[in-house]
């Protein structure tokens, strides 16, 4: 069974976990293993992934995110974050990840925000 869910929404494509709970070991390799495979399929450099039922997650998950944000990073696709749950978003502030993340509220804000450019959206 795929640990992630990936598709494409209004050019961007966008990730969502099938765990609310990832703890376990195996499972984190696989989440990884997918999140690097999805990346080539981002065709317009963009990706949303959606943390939406997602209650708990390891700290070996983090490294995982760390390295998907490197990837995309090394290869021009913008990354965003979206539908963080409060016990994630601590984690993420614990680690100081929510400065390197760019995490939106909800997929819709993360989506749209690609369209904006400069400051007053123009």
């Amino acid at each position: 069974m795929p640990a992630i869910s990936v598709e494409s929404k209004d050019q961007v494509l966008v990730i969502g976990f099938n765990d609310g709970k990832i703890l376990d070991s195996q499972r984190i390799e696989q989440i990884g293993r997918e999140l690097q495979e999805a990346v080539p399929k981002a065709a317009s450099k963009k990706i949303v992934v959606n943390f939406r039922g997602v209650s708990f997650m390891s700290s070996a998950m983090i490294t995982k995110l760390v390295n998907l944000f490197r990837t995309t990073k090394a290869q021009g696709i913008a990354l965003k974050f979206c539908d963080v749950s409060p016990n994630v978003l601590e984690v993420f502030k614990i680690t100081s990840l929510n400065r390197m993340f760019d995490i939106r509220e909800s997929e819709e804000d993360a989506i749209n925000s690609f369209q904006k450019k400069g400051w007053f959206g123009s």
